[in-house]
This record gives structure tokens, C-alpha cells and sequence, in this order.
């Protein structure tokens, strides 16, 4: 099962994060809060500038410390909050997350394990001063027989979903590729006739063929080392290749 949560992460970053919080000492620690301190912004438009608006909370847009700042708060946080819960394993070992961009998955095989997951990242992210939203937050079931997921935040039923995007690749409630793949031939049709003036022209074949490797087939095959060909998406590639 998976859930998917409006808290805040950003997996490349985290180890250099929690590095950089090792690293720095109580001067740069209390340096860099001072630099946070009464933040203010102002729009440019193009008769001038905005007042003045004084930011309460959150990190400041463009600052390259702000994303570093940010994972390492939000890593603390899911840390804390799942440290000894989850029994999703992969390898032998537990698997409780997935983070990307903004969002953070949450995995599990029992809808109980699932629901005691979400209540305590709850709990201890409001003590950080963060909230989940329930209107984003959704669920999914992926097994053969997808049946709903009943899971209850502020006495509310979070939507089921079929699918949902995660690296660009979509995942379905069946497990199936068909989907990803059917997407992924659209898209590199679409890459296709927008330079099918350069595949059809006089150039060198061979070139072509780079061409159509680079501007093609990159984006038809994204992720295929994940998926897990049926007969049926099989027939898919090869007529698309013709």
C-alpha cells in the first residue's frame, strides 16, 4: 500500500543535509538563524516594487542553503516520527518512505501498520510546526484485487487513487507497465513529429539514427528498467518501433 502525503522531503539532498548539520558548529548553527530572522519580500512589477511583506515562516526562495535547510528539517521530522514502525522490506530491510520533490510516500503491507504511520507523523509534525493536508493526501492499494484503503485523518476518508505519478513514471493500482508504457510511446511520438522534418531530411543515416536514439527512443524507454513486460506491451513497443 502506499500513501501519498503533502509533508516535504527531497531524497538526492538529505545526506548532504544531515552532513552539513554534523558539520557546522553552535556559531554557524546560530548564523544561519539570524539569517532567517525577520524575513520581508517584495514583488517587482513593472510600475515598481510591492510593500513590504514579512514572512513568518518557511525558507527564503533562491537561498542555495534553503533546500539543504529544508531536507534536513523534514528528514529529522519522518525520521523521528517512523523510527521502529513499517513492515514493508526490501532486501531484508525496512523500507518506510519514499521522498521526492516535495512529497513523501508512505509504505506498508497492513492497513493498520499504514494507519499508525500516518497518526504518528501527524502527532510529532506538529510539533514541528507542520500540518498534513487532507485534501492532497491520498491512498492506494496496488495488488490484484485493488480494493479500497480505509484510512482516517480528522475523521475523514482519504481518496482512494488509481495511479499516481512518481519520477515521471506512473504506477497503477494493478502493478501493471501498460499504462507507463502506452504514455511514454504518446510522448515519443509526439518528440517525433516535432523533428520529423530533421529525421526525413538528407542527412547521413547513421546520424539519423543517433538523432532518433537521442530525441526518441530516450524518452519511449525512461524507466524501463522497472517495468515488467506482459506479451501484450511487447506488441506495443515493436509496432511503435516500425
Amino acid at each position: 500500500m502506499m500513501l501519498l502525503s503533502s509533508a516535504n522531503n527531497t531524497g538526492s539532498d538529505i545526506v548532504q543535509a544531515v552532513h552539513f548539520y554534523k558539520m557546522v558548529g553552535q556559531e554557524e548553527r546560530r548564523l544561519i538563524g539570524n539569517l532567517y530572522v525577520a524575513q520581508s519580500v517584495k514583488v517587482r512589477l513593472n510600475r515598481g516594487e510591492t510593500r513590504s511583506v514579512k514572512i513568518g515562516r518557511g525558507v527564503r526562495q533562491g537561498c542555495c542553503l534553503s533546500p539543504i535547510l529544508f531536507n534536513l528539517y523534514s528528514e529529522y521530522l519522518t525520521k523521528e516520527a517512523l523510527e521502529g514502525l513499517g513492515d514493508f522490506k526490501i532486501g531484508g530491510q525496512i523500507i518506510h518512505t519514499v521522498k521526492y520533490a516535495d512529497d513523501l510516500v508512505l509504505l506498508a503491507k497492513v492497513e493498520k501498520v499504514l494507519q499508525d504511520m500516518i497518526d504518528e507523523l501527524i502527532e510529532i509534525g506538529r510539533c514541528y510546526g507542520m500540518e498534513m493536508n487532507v485534501e492532497k493526501t491520498k491512498v492506494m492499494r496496488i495488488s490484484r484485487q485493488p480494493f479500497p484503503v480505509k484510512m482516517i485523518r480528522d475523521q475523514k476518508q482519504l481518496e482512494n487513487v488509481e495511479s499516481f505519478k512518481y519520477l515521471g513514471s506512473i504506477l497503477t493500482n494493478d502493478g501493471r507497465c501498460t499504462c507507463e508504457i502506452k504514455c511514454r510511446i504518446a510522448m515519443a511520438k509526439a518528440a517525433f513529429n516535432k523533428k520529423r522534418a530533421l529525421f526525413t531530411s538528407t542527412l547521413d543515416l547513421e546520424l539519423r539514427k543517433k538523432l532518433v536514439k537521442c530525441y526518441v527512443w530516450s524518452i519511449a524507454l525512461y524507466g524501463a528498467e522497472t517495468w515488467t513486460l506482459r506479451a501484450v506491451d511487447q506488441k506495443h513497443l515493436e509496432s511503435f518501433e516500425m
